[in-house]
């Protein structure tokens, strides 16, 4: 051995024996530290910012590097034994099952890089799992982005994880076609303020209320405790502490999965579905981003650096981080079908989008090939006084003040009349259960025997079990069924053929039969997509805006993304591929809102505005939803991770509208971060005597956020519904806050604020 080879040797040697001997090794950031020992489990997470230093590793928790979980067994591993090579920045675990995981540790100076290179044997694992990382920290969890927040003064940290691929995932292992059950936990915030009472314990689950129907009457309690869950990257143990995980799977696999998102509502139940296997989509790679840091800096301090660097999507509005604070601008929402003036409205309300809701759907039709108002653009769908005019036309009327226009589409959801569903369907559909024909049918027959009636009983997809949905494709023919004999030879039962206008024709015996993965009724009635037919139609959304001048959608149904049993992995993959086809064809960024938020779509997603109305914000009582709890539970999920609350579509002008409650309303979507649709119907704000008086208000708040001149402190003041504010602007960059009567009576100077110099380059300036 030549003595550079010897010595390198030797020099890997000594560095991973100082584990063993020191029995652990340290990693810093500029504001957190860890400490891993000699098992590979995470027994110190320290904010190194302030002195003493905080632990937040529970002394008797202490947290797995990394996980690995055998679906088949239903079986965690966790590592055995660490050891830690500084010279290549690798650690090696090793785990009871004989799999060794070699993952590198990368200190960058705000989080931490860690990225799966192998492991092998595999022994029977399908997923793994980082973490999950326990904390002491019992105020605020992130479950969609994972992140465990303290949010008081006194200690004022949080501790995260961030995907760094798309097949990595916010969640644990086990959970179900990769999209967490939709449901309420208990946890309380402050038990001070808010103690639980004694029938109830951190942790515990309850259904959402209402029938599983109606989406408004799933928000069911108003009680502090009851949070209302949209992920499982961060949960709690029984004391209240906050873990946070991420997983990756071997996506190349055959597995069944029975799945709802809703699992636990009588009108929801899981339905069993044959998982599309993804060669090539595995674990190995998988990589995520640890950090630690001051909460209050959190987002556009970490996270932005975390997006930035590791080239993660990045979408902006007036120049702005859809996540930066100061780009959460409301948009406009048309109504009444008559636009003469909602771009005036929109311009001088210094908004920057606007919805037009009342066109009904835009459903997803690769027959257009994009041009939804025909390929001369001869279809005019929008009404003007004097003369109507396509989207393309209107779109650039709005562009002339810097203002995009959108439509309301069904997300994936592959309508009636469609391309790729009828009256000649894909051949790239989403199926549930694949099976055999065992006998031969002519084109009129009705007796269709099948070689095994598992799951066949099931109906429709598990959203709603909308029976008329429920059907076979063979061939290029829909044909619908409901339920199937008990008996061989197993038949089909209340068969209907051509279904959706599909062409009856004569199958053979041994053809395939494919029960079908499909959404739900009440205008959302479609097929699901397979993967590669999802990806067209990612693509063919970034080809209507291209051609018909939109950049905003509201991906309505945006759930049935998850149909498909890859839960967010499908969700990031259709929204990587819209913004990539986006940028292709020069479209920087795609403004949307959508019917949910996941770990998926967060990184993509500006805003989520659903719903409306006294469910969402209800400005006469000052309160969160006082129809129900949407409001409240839609607010503690998106600001606990780092995300706009949407007040939904709301607020609309009237004869009755008065300035002092949008100088409320911009209140409270500054101090608390928050978006919503206002809501303009031209008849109806002509009708209001104080629309100039509003729409002045308004702008002025608009060109004081774009202006980042709002201070923390003043954002605390700002989101306390008791109190009223009026803004007036001094000039470009200077503006008086003063504290009023609800009335707007009775001003007081409260503040004066000046612009932030970084942002003043993207605010309005005076209202006009």
């Amino acid at each position: 051995m030549s003595g550079l080879v010897k010595f390198r040797f030797l020099f890997c040697l000594a560095m991973i024996a100082s584990f063993s001997s020191n029995a652990q090794v340290s990693f810093s950031t500029d504001y957190f530290k860890i400490k891993i020992d000699d098992r590979g489990y995470i027994t110190s997470m320290m904010n190194i910012t302030k002195k003493p230093n905080r632990e937040f590793s529970p002394a008797d928790k202490p947290s797995p590097l990394m996980s690995l979980y055998d679906s088949k067994k239903n079986s965690y591993y966790q590592p055995v034994k660490a050891s830690y090579a500084k010279a290549d920045k690798k650690i090696k675990l090793h785990y009871p099952n004989g799999s060794v995981a070699a993952i590198t540790i990368e200190p960058k100076q705000k989080y931490f890089k860690l990225t799966l290179q192998s492991l092998a044997p595999r022994n029977g694992i399908d997923a793994i799992q980082w973490g999950s990382l326990h904390t002491n920290i019992t105020n605020l969890m992130g479950e969609i982005i994972g992140v465990s927040r303290d949010t008081s003064d006194a200690v004022n940290y949080a501790i995260g994880m961030l995907a760094l691929n798309d097949n990595t995932l916010g969640g644990i292992a086990e959970t179900v076609a990769d999209a967490a059950p939709f449901q309420y936990i208990i946890h309380s915030p402050d038990h001070k303020c808010y103690p639980l009472p004694d029938s109830l314990h951190e942790g515990q689950v309850f259904s959402l209320g209402g029938d599983g129907i109606s989406d408004v009457a799933f928000y069911s309690h108003k009680e502090p405790w009851f949070r209302i869950m949209y992920g499982n990257a961060a949960l709690v143990d029984k004391k209240g502490r906050i873990s946070i995980a991420y997983q990756s799977r071997d996506r190349s696999l055959s597995r069944e999965v029975n799945y709802s998102l809703i699992p636990h509502m009588a009108a929801n139940t899981p339905n069993h579905i044959q998982v599309q296997p993804l060669p090539g989509v595995d674990y190995i790679g998988s990589s995520v981003a640890l950090w630690g840091s001051p909460d209050s800096t959190a987002l556009t301090d970490v996270i932005r650096n975390i997006v930035l660097l590791e080239k993660l999507p990045y979408p902006t509005i007036n120049g702005k981080w859809v996540k930066d604070p100061v780009a959460y601008v409301p948009d406009a929402i048309a109504n009444g079908g008559l636009y003469d003036s909602i771009i005036s409205y929109t311009s001088r309300l210094g908004f920057k989008t606007i919805s037009l809701y009342d066109q009904g759907f835009l459903r997803p039709d690769r027959g257009n090939n994009g041009y939804i108002d025909g390929k001369e653009f001869e279809k005019k769908s929008l009404k003007l006084t004097g003369e109507n005019v396509s989207h393309k036309a209107f779109s650039e009327m709005a562009a002339k003040y810097g203002i995009t226009i959108g439509r309301t589409t069904i997300t994936n959801s592959l309508a009636p009349g469609t391309k790729d569903a009828s009256p000649v369907p894909s051949d790239s559909l989403c199926y549930q259960q694949k099976r055999l024909l065992t006998k031969s049918i002519s084109a009129t027959d009705t007796i269709i025997t099948v070689d095994d009636p598992a799951h066949l009983e099931e109906i429709a997809s598990w959203e709603g079990h909308c029976a008329d949905l429920n059907m076979i494709k063979i061939g290029k023919e829909l044909i619908y069924y409901m339920g199937v004999s008990n008996t061989k030879p197993y038949r089909l039962l209340q068969v209907k053929r051509g279904y959706w206008k599909t062409q009856p024709a004569a199958h053979a015996a041994g053809d395939t039969i494919l029960k079908l993965q499909v959404t739900v009724n009440y205008g959302y009635d479609g097929i699901i997509p397979n993967m590669q037919l999802q990806d067209e139609i990612a693509k063919y959304y970034a080809d209507v805006c291209s051609i018909n001048g939109l950049r905003y959608y509201d991906f309505d149904g945006q759930e049935f993304l998850f149909n498909n049993g890859h839960g967010y992995y499908s969700a990031k993959r259709f929204f990587r591929k819209m913004f990539e086809r986006a940028t292709e064809l020069g479209i920087s960024s795609i403004r949307f809102t959508g019917a949910t938020l996941s770990e998926g779509s967060w990184h993509y997603q500006s805003i989520w505005n659903v719903g409306g109305g006294k469910n969402l914000y209800d400005v006469d009582t000052r309160e969160w939803g006082s129809t129900t709890s949407q409001g409240k539970d839609l607010r503690d999920v998106t600001y606990a991770n780092f995300f706009p609350v949407g007040m939904g579509g709301n607020f609309p002008i009237n004869a009755k509208s008065k300035v002092e409650d949008y100088e409320h309303v911009q209140a409270i979507s500054v101090g608390v971060g928050t978006t919503y649709s206002l809501t303009l119907n031209q008849k109806e704000v002509e009708s209001c005597p104080q629309k100039d008086a509003i729409f002045q208000a308004v702008r002025t708040w608009e060109n004081a956020r774009a202006a980042n001149a709002f201070p923390r402190w003043v954002k605390k003041e700002l989101a306390d519904a008791s109190q009223s504010f009026h803004l007036e602007q001094i000039d470009e960059n200077r503006w008086n806050l003063y504290k009023t009567k609800a009335d707007g009576s009775d001003r007081k100077l409260f503040v004066q604020l000046s612009g932030d110099k970084a942002y003043r380059a993207n605010a309005s300036g005076a209202s006009h």
